[in-house]
């Protein structure tokens, strides 16, 4: 099943999506909710209701209230999430990163999952994504899948966490890097770096779509592991490629972590953390390692950032630049 949150008659309500078509789940059954915080708040129930909603429109039934699925009317899935957590999954990426820079890979990485808190305000869909002059120096974007969960739990085990996810979509970490690798050099954050724009969508997928896709999770590690490919393109052209299947930390193990001590609740969001090649950071100082020659690329005004994982849509983004001059780069005080 696929569920989107989606604009209509001004106002966004939320969808089924069956052979790209929208059907609002409210308009044909009154007891689902019309928007994903209060689906997500009773999942058990409105999931089912909501399934039932499909079969009848598989049917054949409702085909007069379908709405073509078009990017303009989308929103984020899971536009007000309660929070948004955002991983460190993929070895690849986390070696690749420390060997560009000329430190040996972290031991840690393999002793326990990390996550750091981003802003859960700033979640959107797909269109544009307004960037302010400072976000401009090395603009990013990152590759990743998310979860959001359906499901209030405290110091859940990993053996137990697949079934607090309600459904998975893609994720785009968006990084103002001059911003994120100054205020990490007193040991804290990101924080001015990530918090302009995180991008999710184009809907939420349930688990049941993906168990085609199932494979074992890594060696010594404990969850649910799906083999999605994973591709990035900015401007047309072809920038990163991998898999969701070569996290070696499960999203069962995150959430784990996530849980201890603390209550995770319906309509968090978690993001897997950037795949291996998935930003310019990486590729950049991959590129560079290489060549000395090697031209650096980073996000400009314009451009335009599409990105698809196998299973989850394709969810695609253009950056524009806002009209200010203002910069709190330029507030930094000098000695």
């Amino acid at each position: 099943m696929k569920l989107v949150t989606y604009k209509t008659n001004g106002h966004a309500q939320t969808g089924i999506l069956v052979n790209q078509q929208i059907y609002p789940l409210n308009t044909i059954n009154q007891n689902i909710a019309n928007n994903m915080r209060d689906m997500l708040n009773d999942w058990e129930n409105q999931s089912e209701l909501a399934r039932a909603v499909e079969s009848e429109i598989l049917d054949g039934k409702h085909t007069h209230l379908a709405t073509p699925c078009t990017d303009d009317i989308l929103e984020a899935p899971v536009p007000q999430p309660t929070s948004c957590r955002d991983g460190y999954a993929f070895r690849q990426h986390v070696a690749a990163a420390r060997r560009n820079r000329g430190v040996p890979m972290i031991p840690e990485f393999d002793q326990y999952p990390i996550f750091y808190f981003t802003n859960h305000n700033a979640i959107q869909g797909p269109g544009e994504i307004p960037c302010m002059p400072d976000h401009f120096q090395k603009l990013d974007f990152e590759l990743e899948a998310a979860v959001v969960l359906g499901k209030r739990g405290r110091n859940v085990k990993a053996a137990d966490a697949d079934q607090y996810i309600a459904g998975y979509m893609i994720m785009n970490d968006m990084s103002a890097r001059r911003l994120q690798m100054e205020e990490m050099l007193l040991n804290l954050g990101p924080a001015k770096g990530k918090d302009f724009s995180t991008v999710i969508g184009p809907w939420l997928v349930t688990p049941d779509e993906l168990e085609p896709f199932k494979i074992d999770a890594k060696p010594g590690h404990v969850g649910n592991s799906y083999n999605l490919s994973m591709k990035c393109w900015v401007n047309g052209i072809q920038v990163s490629e991998g898999s969701v299947g070569d996290m070696d930390w499960t999203f069962a193990e995150i959430i784990e972590r996530c849980s201890y001590g603390a209550d995770i609740f319906p309509g968090d969001v978690i993001g897997s953390g950037t795949v291996g090649t998935g930003c310019f950071l990486e590729l950049n100082g991959t590129g560079k390692l290489n060549n000395p020659e090697y031209t650096e690329q980073w996000l400009q005004a314009g451009d335009v950032v599409a990105m698809e994982i196998a299973g989850l849509g394709h969810l695609s983004n253009s950056i524009v630049k806002e009209e200010s001059d203002f910069s709190i780069l330029a507030l930094k005080k000098m000695p």
